[in-house]
């Protein structure tokens, strides 16, 4: 009970902007990665000169592969031992158990991922559509919390 009241103490509810900084730099790190894997995947030497095949299916096959792929290392995976994905680390947020404040499982985490693209493809452009004051929720028993100190 003490270190569930320290953990609490210690935390409070993050402001709207950092969690909108922390999604976009998990957002962009993911695309990064996906485009330079497509990229890769359609490279082809022809005489010494390195031509990009864009049209290719092979390309955007890596490019989402590798995006999905490093979109769950990052958020699931990452966040499972260190509480928190890349762009949480930088704006000092952490992911925790809504019931308690302690570390979060890997069956929650792995919804949670799963909750955000359901959150991203009916939610945001319903958002951006009205123009309405909504604001991501957490999910499947995990908050997001700013760290304190």
């Amino acid at each position: 009970m003490a270190n569930q009241q320290r953990t609490l103490t210690r935390t409070q509810a993050p402001t709207p902007a950092r969690r909108i900084t922390a999604a976009t730099i998990d957002a962009l790190t993911a695309l990064a990665c996906g485009l330079a894997a497509g990229a890769a995947a359609g490279m082809k030497v022809v005489d010494g000169v390195v031509e990009l095949r864009p049209a290719s299916p092979a390309v955007w096959g890596a490019a989402l592969g590798a995006a999905l792929g490093l979109s769950f290392v990052n958020h699931v995976l990452l966040t499972l031992a260190t509480r928190a994905s890349v762009g949480k680390l930088v704006t000092s947020l952490r992911v925790v158990r809504a019931s308690d404040g302690g570390r979060p499982r890997f069956l929650r985490l792995t919804g949670r991922w799963l909750f955000g693209f359901y959150w991203t493809v009916v939610f945001v452009p319903i958002h951006l559509a009205t123009d309405s004051d909504v604001e991501q929720q957490d999910a499947v028993g995990l908050r997001i919390v700013h760290r304190k100190g």
